[in-house]
């Protein structure tokens, strides 16, 4: 894999994880249940020793969505988007070029999830970031990506636009497999 015209090996530069950050799947998992969300969002800035702590964690709640009195708070005192808005907080605070997002709303209620999707959506717009998504809902990936591929095996089998996938034009039986279950799935909601 390349990033940035570099062959990406077992060892990465130090600026690579300022380039990079993630968003995890569990907003109950990836926060630290001893930390206040200050805490939290203060540790990428003294890793990466990055400035302006106090202006950066102000402005990060403020761009996800967050009261400022969240600030002091601690993980179980939120709720599960409030949780997640502070992982993607987190992320975002070192100013990345790239988000990968590990089935971002999976564990969240399906109208927080809309919520999430949006303001992925948007952050990625105003920001000019590149998201590098993992999902089985074909519903949430064609909601942020405007390319999928579809991987079997550890291996990509198909690449094809949102738009395609949307059609249903597909060559490739896994993703026929994948996109059936996916409508599937939807009407059973």
């Amino acid at each position: 894999m390349l990033f940035g015209g570099m062959a990406l090996g077992a060892k990465r530069r130090r600026d690579f994880f300022l380039q990079v950050q993630m968003v995890f799947q569990d907003p109950y998992g990836s926060l630290h249940p001893r930390q206040t969300i200050d805490r939290i969002l203060q540790e990428p800035l003294l890793v990466h020793r990055v400035d302006n702590a106090e202006q950066r964690i102000a402005k990060m709640l403020d761009d996800v969505g967050l009261p400022a009195a969240v600030r002091f708070r601690f993980p179980h005192q939120l709720s599960g988007g409030q949780r997640q808005r502070v992982a993607i907080a987190r992320a975002l605070i070192v100013e990345p070029e790239v988000l990968l997002l590990d089935e971002p709303t999976s564990a969240l209620d399906v109208s927080v999830q809309a919520k999430i999707l949006n303001l992925l959506a948007d952050i990625r717009q105003e920001r000019k970031l590149t998201y590098l998504m993992v999902s089985h809902n074909l519903a949430v990936v064609t909601h942020l990506c405007e390319q999928v591929g579809v991987m079997q095996q550890g291996e990509i089998v198909e690449i094809l636009s949102a738009e395609q996938l949307r059609a249903g034009l597909i060559q490739h039986p896994h993703t026929a497999e994948l996109y059936a279950l996916s409508i599937a799935l939807e009407e059973l909601a």
